[in-house]
């Protein structure tokens, strides 16, 4: 009843002009842009579990083997890592809510292009097109949450909705997409973005307050064009080196030419006025060891996601449908841990909290080493429980202390390379561990050193934090 009283009581205040959004959790607009943003994320992260759960129907359909399915995977990808830092300063530049709602538009529409594909070439594209919209979503969706929430304790609860409500796209993502697949198809999948995209337009229209434009924000377009080359030819290396050998002429030149490019962007940003990445942030070094921990923690993740959809799939024999089913305990502990993760922090420290949730996410892995063709889905569902809830813990304080870094000015970019970083991330997790299954070992030994691969990199984002701010602290 109380708190009944107190949100008819903003409400009234509202109505009066009396005007001041004191109490962000009971006005009507916060939470309707709070939903926005939340359906903004979820739909980005959606199509990472439901698109994983579609593979071996998508390579069956169109054709291809694991290096195209790794395209599919990765144009989305590499297309969100390499955008989302002039998405956010477009919208530190126009305004945020401009850019979110411009984001759901783009990634609904190349949604609908999925669905129609009738060539691996044709999807591919639409899914860098995907990308580039969830590109877009993600850091303004994090702008305007820091505009709505200026008030640490409530921005980092706000932080855990936003997180929560993509761990609930998580968890249903892969329940969601063996159920369409085995019932209409695995079209269905992209199909199912469009009215979350048309809910999210609306909502945001209705709900989101427009962000003061920063016109002195410059688009530094060669950098732009620098860090999609540069990660695109990394990517390219890596999918390529399984099934090419990483001695191969393509390969070498590959990562030859990503080095090169790298070297150019960052010699760009140097030098640059209005750099994409402004490397002065990095100088905070909150900031910098936070997002290295965002790197190194979708590194594995992600990764592994692609690992073990095909390992069910191909491996052990499952539907789509059962694939899915089985990916629901371990997306389900995201989402209860990222409600309380919040509170965690606020008892125990953000940097503490981000450790542990490391630490767990490193020995579900750990082990899940034992596993061979035909082991019980029993002996492995506790292992993926902790990995997913290792990763639900960590991430809101990982994001709400990084956006608390940097002066709210600067939230846009800030969000943007966190997200930049993590993205990048998936993409060398879902490029490496796809090219280790392909390997000359075959599929079962790749999968063991995918596992202690991301073992050793849980445990480095433990320590980074660990170390690098609490010792420093």
């Amino acid at each position: 009843m109380r708190e009944t009283a107190l949100k008819f009581r903003s409400l009234a205040a509202a109505m009066a002009g009396a005007g001041a959004r004191s109490a962000a959790a009971y006005d009507p607009s916060s939470s309707l842009t709070l939903l926005a943003m939340s359906l903004g994320y979820g739909v980005v992260q959606l199509d990472v579990t439901i698109v994983n759960t579609a593979l071996e129907s998508i390579g069956a359909s169109l054709g291809g083997g694991v290096t195209e399915l790794q395209w599919v995977v990765n144009a989305y990808t590499i297309a969100f890592a390499a955008f989302i830092l002039t998405a956010g300063a477009l919208g530190d530049r126009i305004g945020a809510k401009r850019m979110f709602m411009a984001g759901f538009a783009i990634f609904t529409s190349a949604s609908l292009v999925c669905a129609l594909a009738h060539q691996p070439i044709v999807l591919i594209v639409a899914r860098a097109l995907q990308g580039l919209g969830a590109a877009v979503l993600v850091p303004n969706s994090l702008a305007l949450l820091n505009h709505d929430y200026p008030e640490q304790r409530q921005r980092g609860r706000a932080v855990g909705i936003w997180a929560a409500g993509a761990s609930l796209a998580l968890t249903a993502g892969p329940l969601a997409g063996g159920l369409l697949i085995a019932l209409v198809g695995w079209r269905s999948i992209f199909l199912v973005n469009l009215p979350i995209g048309l809910a999210g337009l609306w909502l945001s229209w209705r709900g989101a307050t427009e962000t003061a434009p920063n016109r002195r924000r410059e688009i530094d377009l060669p950098g732009q064009i620098a860090a999609i080359a540069a990660l695109g030819c990394l990517a390219a290396a890596i999918i390529e080196g399984g099934a090419l050998g990483w001695s191969n002429g393509f390969v070498l030149a590959g990562f030859a030419l990503s080095v090169a490019l790298a070297a150019l962007f960052i010699m760009q940003e140097l030098r640059s006025a209005h750099p994409m990445l402004p490397l002065s942030l990095f100088a905070q070094p909150s900031f910098a060891f936070m997002a290295l921990v965002g790197l190194l923690v979708n590194v594995a993740f992600y990764g592994l996601i692609f690992v073990f959809s095909l390992y069910f799939q191909r491996i052990n024999h499952l539907s789509p449908l059962a694939t899915g089913l089985a990916f629901v305990p371990m997306m389900g502990m995201v989402l209860p841990t990222n409600l309380i993760a919040a509170r965690v922090a606020e008892c125990f420290g953000a940097p503490a909290t981000i450790a542990v949730g490391a630490l767990l996410s490193a020995l579900g892995c750990l082990m899940l080493l034992a596993i061979d063709a035909g082991t019980s889905y029993l002996e492995m569902v506790v292992q993926l429980m902790v990995i997913g809830g290792g990763l639900g813990l960590l991430v809101p304080p990982l994001t709400s202390a990084l956006l608390g870094s940097v002066e709210r000015s600067r939230s846009g970019i800030a969000a943007g390379v966190l997200n930049a970083t993590r993205q990048t991330g998936s993409v060398l997790g879902v490029a490496l561990f796809g090219s280790l299954l392909g390997g000359a070992g075959g599929f079962l030994n790749g999968a063991h050193l995918a596992l202690m691969i991301s073992v050793a990199l849980f445990l480095a984002a433990g320590s980074v934090i660990w170390l690098g701010v609490v010792t420093r602290r």
